[in-house]
Parts: structure tokens; C-alpha cells; sequence
């Protein structure tokens, strides 16, 4: 990462209020908005995407759910509408 991208992406933090400068130096904290945030997006991970996830990934054990009979039945019409256009190789 250069000093340019440093400072962008210090500056676009702390414009949306995710860190704040500490007066006097060149260093940074995490403001209390940027901490409740960075555990919002934990808690949704942990929580929603990575069961989700797992269900959806081919590679794992068979599971009979209502989300992986969706997507296998979105992916076959993907790939129908594919073939149709003639987009496939």
C-alpha cells in the first residue's frame, strides 16, 4: 500500500466516522460508531453468511434445504438462458 492509499483510506474512515485523530500526533483510534460497525459486520458473518455460505458451496456434504434446491435451480436457469444465447463455450 503506498502513502497516497494510506491517506485516502485514513481520510474516508475518518469522514464517515469510523476513526478518529488523536489531537497532536498522526496516529488514529477506532470512534465508538467505527467499533458497534466493526461488530455489526462480525455478528453477520459469524451469524448469516458463513452458515448460508456452506450450504451453497458444492463442495460441501449434501443438504437438503429450500435455500440449495433455489440456487441449484437458479444456476440451471443460468446456465439454460447461457446456452440459449449461445454465450457458451
Amino acid at each position: 500500500m503506498t502513502p497516497g492509499q494510506m491517506t485516502y483510506d485514513l481520510r474516508r474512515l475518518r469522514l464517515h466516522g469510523m476513526i478518529q485523530r488523536i489531537p497532536g500526533t498522526h496516529r488514529y483510534q477506532v470512534s465508538d460508531l467505527g467499533f458497534r460497525v466493526a461488530l455489526f459486520f462480525t455478528r453477520v458473518h459469524a451469524r448469516l453468511l458463513r452458515p448460508v455460505l456452506s450450504e451453497l458451496m458444492p463442495h460441501s456434504s449434501p443438504v437438503d434445504s429450500t435455500l440449495r434446491h433455489a440456487f441449484d435451480q437458479l444456476e440451471h436457469e443460468i446456465n439454460h438462458r447461457l446456452e440459449q444465447e449461445k454465450l457458451c463455450a
